[in-house]
């Protein structure tokens, strides 16, 4: 839960992936804990909406592949060519993921 929050203000650390393994492990370990995740007011409606239809909304799709764009463009600047090609593979595979999920 705590990396989830510090990626809401970092762009190269997720929010949503570590949101939702907490999610996981809390309904599993302690139902209390997974209540209060999905009572949150600003991360229950995103983990209430991939629990119950598997949806991404779109602002959320949006910040994923700019902070993922993000990513690539430093990586560019940083490790240039070749290294470019694995962030670039991996957005490429996840942002499709991504952007083909339900809002």
């Amino acid at each position: 839960m705590g990396l989830g929050a510090v990626g809401a203000f970092l762009p190269l650390l997720p929010t949503v992936p570590f949101l939702l393994l907490a999610m996981v492990c809390f309904a599993r370990g302690n139902p209390a804990w997974e209540r209060r995740l999905l009572d949150h007011p600003t991360y229950g409606p995103s983990l209430r909406d991939w629990r119950e239809r598997r949806a991404i909304s779109r602002r959320a799709k949006k910040a994923a592949l700019l902070a993922m764009a993000l990513s690539v463009a430093v990586t560019a600047f940083t490790a240039g060519w070749p290294w470019v090609l694995i962030p670039l593979g991996v957005m490429a595979l996840s942002g499709t993921w991504i952007w083909t999920r339900a809002e």
